[in-house]
């Protein structure tokens, strides 16, 4: 999974605010395209998500992961998949906040594998739908 697909957004919104949305993850099907259901199955300390089950409609698949998070501050999360799916096999995200001009600079990272067969170039396509996607769901979320 050595491929990742990143892209970029600023949020008129400070990180905190930021971060608080990305954390809220059972609300992630209301704002975040492709999100059916989140089910939070343990959390740390902080209340923060550590362990979820996720459930989403990618457009060609469809599938329900285990993923485990890793929480540094209001700067990032990362997450890795730790339950399989039917179709998803490998699958590593990250959202990083840091200043940007006239906000907060707000970059996700993505690499997926799926038990399909898939070219490079159409794999990155489609990871590229999904953070656009959601990106555009965050900043509409925050902003709004």
């Amino acid at each position: 999974m050595a491929d990742r697909t990143s892209s970029s957004i600023t949020i008129e919104a400070g990180a905190p605010e930021i971060m608080a949305v990305i954390a809220d993850l059972a609300a992630y099907p209301s704002w975040a395209s492709g999100i059916k259901e989140i089910q939070v199955q343990e959390t740390q300390e902080d209340g923060r998500a550590a362990r979820v089950r996720l459930t989403f409609d990618g457009g060609p698949f469809s599938d329900t992961v285990g993923l485990a998070y890793t929480w540094h501050g209001d700067e990032s999360v990362h997450w890795e998949l730790v339950e399989k799916g039917a179709v998803v096999t490998g699958l590593h995200g990250s959202y990083t906040l840091g200043e940007g001009t006239g906000g907060t600079e707000v970059t996700y990272e993505l690499a997926v594998d799926v038990r399909v067969p898939m070219i490079g170039m159409v794999k990155r396509k489609g990871e590229k739908r999904i953070i656009d996607s959601a990106l555009k769901g965050l900043k509409r979320h925050v902003e709004g």
